[in-house]
């Protein structure tokens, strides 16, 4: 094989190994918000509690995020990838044993390992297709929304449809772990122990990074873009089974609110691609989301139910795929990218993690989905306000 057809195959298999990647990154997390209820009354648990299983993994983004550049930066990104998917797959499989200490430990760790994926994708496609950083941010939230939507549906169909209880509803979702974890070893092992001095993203000089403003306006969007999303995962089922809804079918709505932002989720970053400034993307975007969450505290019928979950779901959808864009957008180099990946993950999950537990520690004390809902259409407008900011055409160190 020449070393052009042996470049192209290398090149196809990082494709897939970044779908692949992408595939891991939200079932862990999204399997678990229409299985909450049940995994709290049988645990015991209280609901501002039952939402740390979905705030704990963000915890473990924001300590993680400014690591996971530097472990790349001394074992290969091959390496540190494949050494995230191994946490991940550790943690699904202790997350299924019905005992709290290890629901808790094993969610930690599947925060820890989606952490580094999350992390490092956004400079390793800066770095091997710096022409196409639009595209390829749309082909892997797309793969990622595909199967967070996917999680989402099948998760009461599998607790109790097929009656495997919520443990092995969990545990499923290590098997797209394990595909990616067959290929990452295949790709770190024929990497050998090159290491390729162009992916040392890292200066350990400085931190210049952290006193852009840009580069705060970027993570305080992530970050709020976020908070929505993981509140939305873990409560929406919550919700719609207070307005009469049975929890299958609000699993499936869950599910469908993902599934109907997929056209935006590809559309978003390379329409954003095509413009210096995403501004009007932005303002779009929020008048969806505030219409969208201020459907659901207006009316209970089922028209309007499904009109709101459809405008939150190009919201969410959206945003997130926009805040993965801007990673690479607002940065000139991939070393640029994946630190300012890690800083606004970093902070902006610091911002997602308070959420869930918030959300249900306002319906703890009110007994109403009203407070949390006006909530979120206040947070909508902070990511229209500092998305207004970070769509600007201008570069983070500049």
């Amino acid at each position: 094989m020449s070393n052009q057809n042996r470049t192209k195959s290398y090149y196809a298999l990082f494709v897939i190994g970044i779908i692949l990647v992408a595939f891991n990154l939200r079932p862990a997390i999204t399997s678990v918000g229409p299985l909450i209820g049940i995994i709290r009354d049988d645990i015991g648990l209280s609901n501002w509690s039952a939402g740390i299983l979905t705030s704990l993994p963000l915890i473990a983004f924001a300590v993680m995020s400014p690591v996971a550049p530097k472990i790349s930066n001394r074992y290969s990104n091959e390496r540190t990838l494949l050494f995230g998917l191994l946490l991940l797959f550790i943690g699904i499989s202790i997350r299924s044993i019905s005992l709290v200490i290890l629901l808790f430990l094993g969610t930690l760790f599947v925060g820890l390992g989606i952490a580094i994926l999350n992390v490092l994708l956004p400079g390793v496609i800066k770095e091997k297709f710096p022409a196409k950083v639009a595209l390829m941010t749309s082909v892997y939230s797309t793969a990622m929304g595909i199967f967070a939507a996917t999680a989402s549906g099948l998760s009461i169909p599998f607790a109790r449809g097929m009656e495997w209880g919520w443990q092995l509803a969990l545990f499923i979702w290590t098997v797209p772990a394990v595909i990616a974890i067959g290929l990452w070893i295949y790709l770190s092992i024929s990497t050998g122990k090159q290491r390729d001095l162009e992916m040392k993203y890292v200066p350990v000089s400085d931190n210049q990074m952290w006193k852009s403003p840009l580069a705060w306006q970027v993570a305080c969007f992530m970050g709020l873009q976020s908070f929505l999303f993981y509140v939305t995962i873990s409560w929406l089922p919550e919700i719609l089974y207070a307005y009469g809804v049975s929890m299958a079918t609000a699993g499936w709505m869950l599910s469908f609110t993902q599934f109907i932002g997929l056209p935006a989720s590809f559309l978003v970053p390379v329409i954003a691609g095509k413009f210096k400034s995403q501004r009007g993307i932005v303002l779009t975007l929020a008048v969806f989301g505030i219409f969208g969450y201020g459907g659901l505290l207006l009316g209970e019928s089922t028209t309007v139910m499904v009109i709101s979950t459809i405008l939150i779901g190009i919201t969410l959808s959206g945003s997130f795929a926009l805040a993965l864009a801007f990673l690479g957008m607002r940065a000139r180099t991939a070393r640029n990218a994946a630190e300012l990946s890690g800083m606004a993950q970093s902070l902006g999950y610091c911002l997602a993690a308070v959420g869930p537990m918030l959300i249900g520690l306002l319906y703890d004390i009110t007994f109403s989905w009203n407070l949390p809902l006006i909530m979120l259409m206040c947070v909508t407008v902070l990511v229209m306000l500092f998305g207004m900011g970070a769509g600007r055409d201008k570069y983070v160190l500049d």
